[in-house]
């Protein structure tokens, strides 16, 4: 049987480049090798958006955004994550076993609390991973892509799935998973990820990590203008012009190689690592550069957009056909664990 791929993305604002280095691209890949169900990440999204009216208009983007970006609503499954009323009771069901512990450990909990000054945190960050992990789980999933930032939340989700299947199969061994042995395969089936190492992290215009939460993007299908402010405002340092120009630490160096095709790029290196003429080798120029590979790439991609958000009812029409078929995915999965533990 062709493996089952699981991903999302939160609707909690503009999708950017490094949604879609870090992860679309690898969505729209990965559609040609096995049933590939990707969601919006609407419920994850209300941690952070509390207006009804943004909400629902950042979902139906985000959806836009798949669809214009090459997310075949033929080859994949492309649903909302609200749509899928089982997530939330298997949610409450697992968090039943998760340990505090491994929560108040989390990465992303941590580092609201560390980088953002948050002193009174809410229920849902603190249970952020729960939901992660019912989403991994829901749909007998194979194969996770994820961001390296995101690796401890699957490493989680493979624990609790090990543990929930102990507590409620009798004989259940955590070396013998799927019961080849045994006999007495899990509830739940235990998933992998895949981490594309290269661009697992895509640098934001500070140097940080790109993120909505850190407000450092460069946003996939904002108006032309307001792209192109972005870019300019990447970070650079006080390097001359004619000079050569350093590559650590440096997101406008790390952005041209992302977005230029590679003989463009090894342009551009050679002329970053060598310095010489002003007008050829200061960071204008660089920044000019990558507003064009960025109008190359994603051009045609930004077209589909603005003709999809004016056919909501066909957005619409694909969410739900995909959300159909999503609950058919996870129906015999909830009723093995509403089975397991005794509803």
């Amino acid at each position: 049987m062709p493996q089952r791929i699981l991903s999302g993305v939160q609707s909690s604002g503009r999708l950017h480049l490094g949604n879609y280095y870090g992860a679309i691209r690898e969505f729209v890949r990965l559609q040609e090798e096995g049933e590939a169900l990707y969601f919006i990440a609407n419920l994850h999204a209300l941690t952070s958006v509390r207006d009804a009216a943004l909400a629902r208009q950042l979902t139906f983007e985000t959806a836009v955004a798949f669809l214009a970006l090459g997310v075949d609503p033929v080859k994949s499954t492309l649903f909302r994550q609200s749509d899928i009323p089982e997530i939330t009771e298997l949610y409450w069901i697992l968090g039943s076993v998760v340990p505090i512990s491994n929560l108040e450990r989390a990465h992303s909990y941590r580092d609201k609390l560390e980088n953002k000054g948050i002193t009174n945190p809410e229920f849902g960050l603190f249970a952020y991973p729960v939901l992660m992990a019912a989403d991994i789980l829901l749909y007998d999933s194979d194969v996770v892509p994820v961001g390296k930032d995101q690796k401890q939340h699957l490493e989680f989700t493979r624990d609790w799935a090990t543990k929930f299947n102990a507590q409620y199969v009798p004989g259940y061994d955590a070396q013998d998973p799927r019961g080849e042995r045994s006999k007495r395969p899990g509830v739940f089936k235990l998933p992998v990820e895949r981490i594309r190492d290269e661009t697992a992290v895509v640098p934001g215009r500070d140097g940080q990590k790109m993120s909505k939460s850190y407000g450092n993007t460069i946003d996939l299908f904002a108006p032309d203008k307001e792209v192109e402010k972005q870019i300019k405002s990447v970070k650079t340092d006080s390097t001359p012009p004619d000079q050569p120009k350093p590559v650590e630490n440096q997101p406008l160096y790390q952005l041209l190689k992302l977005v230029l095709p590679p003989e463009a790029f090894a342009a551009a290196d050679q002329a970053w690592r060598t310095g010489g003429d002003p007008k050829t080798n200061g960071y204008g120029y660089f920044k000019n550069l990558l507003l064009e590979g960025y109008q190359q790439q994603f051009g045609p991609a930004r077209k589909r957009y603005a003709e999809l958000v004016n056919d909501p009812a066909e957005v619409e029409r694909l969410l739900e056909a995909g959300a159909q078929k999503a609950r058919g995915y996870a129906a015999p999965v909830i009723a093995r664990v509403r089975a397991a533990v005794g509803l």
